[in-house]
């Protein structure tokens, strides 16, 4: 002893009274360099102490020799500190080498005998450290079994542990090799919960129970619940074992219980919390498990454990689970179990509508024959699928317990859905072939809107009526025309229904073609007897609506087929006027004049076509219609020209093209209210039209009826840009000596244009007042 203190003061003399961790590691490094045998565990023991890194580790490692890595490894420590070198002692060498520990600790202690204040040095450290029991827990799971401590890394083929009570645990060496000795630790008192060995388990102190595993990470409670240790599972549950943990699995201890049918723990779990609903790593949960392993046992646990659940209803059950996955198999052994087949979750759906929705029809069986009650959701949904094999099934198990109303329902859902299989199977199983909705359709008046032939060819197989008519007397023959399908079209007309049948308005399937543009039925429904001619209540003939909507292609149709454009509807029109105000651009007012269609006639308001392009503003029309010989100068009833109308509505290329047809004659045709067409211009704003009629000749100051000039018009109407332009017309040298605009002039109630703007209240007024006084030098 006096040689080792000898030792000592040599190296660390200042320092013997105050021996720190660093000075031990400098003094006995050489015992230390050769010493330490198992270098790698040391280094996982120094990183999970947070002394080490694992790239310190990784570098270390490369070094050749063990000894140059031990050295390496002590440099570290030193260069780290005090505290890093307390915890390399203890617990790292503690653990790894506990035989050089004990040599390091037995040095210390001698040191110790000159020093007085123990809490500072390296031995107070120590005692301190294993007072906190990590020496005394693993002295019971690993007790020496030699006079003289072994290493935790034995070569014995099976160390046999034995604690100081009569249990004992053999682990066999191939399980516990090349294992760092925290490794060791959990791996032997995981041993323990695997042989349900609780009196060891209550010996324990300072063992986190959901931190402790075996090699692929299952857990404690795991292990118990797999073995069927129920003691032990209850002792784990009350020191606060985690019931939602998976391991490598993705298992817990629910699954485990389960797929080893140890019933009575899978209640005990239950009871406790644990999740029935938590899927592996493969998507399963305990109780598919159950099924797999043929545990019913379990699986009837289970079931009986989920109907207590007040929660039930929140979420699928285990029988939508089968349901949806088709697992007919866990379906049938869940209700043999005693599942509630017409369960619902919070979505209000039942299983056989899950394995409806997904086409299990093995499932679907086996929920029909336990009982499911088939309704209107379960069946719309094998119609949406158009699942004809699954809806005959649903249709037999329900027969003669569907009302008729879930049927007609579902019939007119298979109709919108064009599934014409499903259609028939619903009219076997007794649906209404003719039954209304709520709209008065029945399914054949749908299958005709909707165009869907192959649907109504069976509804018409199936003895559909085929002059069922809506209230307002649509037909299947208006609407199919409507819709232009012609299978649906010829099969009515070949099953003998009028081509002339009246409907709403007393339109005929030929208006309602006319109207919608098939080209393609008018010859067929014409051939069938159609009246070309025939005109509905308000006087419009197939050819008016044509023309109406510009539909070129059947107008051709219709003028072949004879149709008169001279007709007129009850507001006096032909389809001239009709073609000649639509909206679309097309050459239908062209065709019709071709067939000879009058382009002088006028409606009941005295108005020609062309007074209903020019009011549209329809270039191509107008043009079309002078060519034709057209009246420019035709008045309505009202006395307006197509002039006045192109003047109102502010159209200058149909002015302009007016004026060209007129030659400027008509420019100053007054209508009832002794208005030319520069007034209306003037009225509504229209600056660039007033200037095509000035220039063509219209007097700048004539007066109407209630002797307001142009100038008096746009004053009134707030159009300062009308009013800029007639204060500026005749002011241009280039224009000659043209007549000015009169600013003084008076109408019927003695007001002069700049009154009539000051009458105004708008902002514009306010500055067509400002253009007038300053026009007239009242103000600067």
């Amino acid at each position: 002893m006096c040689n080792i203190l000898k030792d000592f003061d040599a190296q660390a003399a200042s320092n013997y009274k105050n021996p720190y961790a660093v000075d031990v590691i400098r003094t006995k490094r050489r015992d230390l360099v050769y010493g330490i045998l198992h270098t790698d565990v040391l280094l996982d023991l120094l990183i999970r102490e947070g002394v080490m890194t694992a790239n310190k580790r990784s570098t270390i490692l490369t070094i050749r020799t063990r000894s140059d890595q031990n050295a390496r490894v002590l440099d570290i420590l030193e260069a780290s500190g005090e505290r890093a070198c307390r915890k390399f002692f203890h617990p790292c060498l503690t653990l790894a080498e506990p035989d050089l520990y004990r040599q390091i600790k037995t040095y210390v202690e001698s040191v110790n005998k000159c020093v007085q204040d123990t809490r500072r040095q390296l031995i107070g450290y120590l005692l301190e450290r294993e007072t906190e029991g990590l020496d005394k827990i693993t002295d019971k799971i690993v007790p020496q079994t030699h006079e003289k401590s072994q290493s935790l890394f034995t070569t014995e083929e099976t160390k046999i542990i034995r604690p100081k009570k009569k249990h004992s645990i053999f682990v066999p060496i191939e399980n516990l090799e090349n294992k760092p000795p925290q490794s060791l630790l959990e791996h032997l008192i995981h041993r323990i919960a695997t042989d349900g060995e609780l009196v060891l388990l209550e010996e324990l102190k300072d063992i986190d129970i959901n931190t402790v595993n075996s090699s692929n990470h299952s857990f404690l409670l795991h292990a118990a619940a797999e073995q069927g240790h129920l003691s032990v599972t209850e002792f784990l549950l009350q020191k606060g074992a985690r019931l939602d943990k998976q391991d490598d699995e993705g298992h817990t201890a629910l699954h485990k219980a389960s797929s080893r049918g140890h019933t009575e723990i899978i209640r005990t779990l239950v009871n406790a919390g644990a999740p029935m609903y938590t899927r592996d790593l493969q998507g399963k949960t305990p109780i598919h498990l159950a099924t797999e392993n043929d545990k019913w046992q379990s699986v009837k646990v289970l079931v009986k454990e989920e109907a207590k659940q007040t929660e039930s209803h929140s979420q699928d059950t285990f029988l939508h689970m089968a349901a949806m996955e088709d697992n007919w198999k866990m379906a049938e052994g869940l209700l043999q179990a005693g599942a509630a087949v017409d369960a619902i979750n919070n979505h209000q759906k039942t299983a056989l509508f899950y394995a409806v929705t997904r086409n299990n029809e093995k499932t679907v069986n086996v929920l029909l024959n336990a009982g499911a009650n088939v309704d209107y959701d379960v069946l719309n949904e094998a119609i949406k699928l158009n699942q004809e094999s699954i809806l005959r099934l649903l249709l037999d198990s329900a027969s003669g317990a569907l009302s008729e109303k879930v049927l007609g329902s579902a019939l007119f859902s298979a109709v919108r859905l064009n599934h014409k299989e499903v259609v028939a199977a619903l009219i076997d199983s007794g649906a209404n072939v003719n039954m209304r909705d709520q709209q008065g359709y029945t399914p054949l008046l749908l299958s005709a809107e909707l165009r869907h032939a192959d649907v109504f060819s069976m509804l018409a197989a199936k003895r559909a009526k085929l002059d069922a008519t809506l209230s307002d007397l649509t037909s299947a023959l208006h609407l199919a025309a409507h819709g232009g399908s012609v299978p649906i079209v010829e099969t009515l007309l070949e099953k003998g229904i009028n081509p002339n049948i009246p409907g709403p308005g007393a339109q005929t399937p030929l208006h309602l073609a006319a109207l919608s543009n098939r080209s393609n039925l008018v010859g067929l429904l014409v051939k069938a007897g159609a009246q070309v001619n025939a005109a509905a209540h308000d006087g419009l003939t197939p050819l008016h609506l044509a023309s109406q909507q510009s539909h070129t292609d059947t107008v051709i149709q219709l003028l072949q087929a004879k149709a008169d454009p001279g007709i007129k509807d009850r507001l006096g029109r032909t389809a001239l006027h009709w073609a000649a105000s639509s909206h679309e651009q097309s050459c239908v007012v062209d065709l019709l004049l071709s067939a000879n269609a009058d382009p002088n006639t006028s409606d009941n308001d005295k108005r020609t076509p062309l007074h209903l392009a020019a009011m549209d503003g329809k270039l191509d029309a107008v043009v079309s219609l002078v060519s034709h010989k057209a009246k420019g100068g035709a008045k309505d009833m009202d006395g307006s020209t197509p002039l006045h109308y192109a003047a109102a509505g502010g159209h200058a290329s149909v002015i302009s093209a007016l004026l060209q047809s007129l030659n400027n004659k008509g420019i100053e045709e007054r209508n009832a209210w002794r208005k030319t067409p520069l007034h209306v211009a003037a009225e509504k704003g229209h600056d660039s039209v007033a200037v095509l009629l000035l220039e063509a000749g219209a007097k700048i100051n004539t007066t109407d009826h209630s002797k307001d000039t142009p100038l008096h018009c746009a004053a009134r109407g707030g159009h300062q840009e009308v009013v800029k332009m007639l204060l500026g017309w005749g002011q241009d040298r280039h224009m000659g000596q043209k007549k000015k605009a009169d600013l003084q002039a008076t109408n019927n109630v003695g007001k002069t244009p700049l009154q009539v703007a000051e009458n105004g209240d708008t902002a514009e007024h306010e500055k067509i007042t400002t253009l007038l006084k300053r026009k007239m030098f009242l103000i600067k």
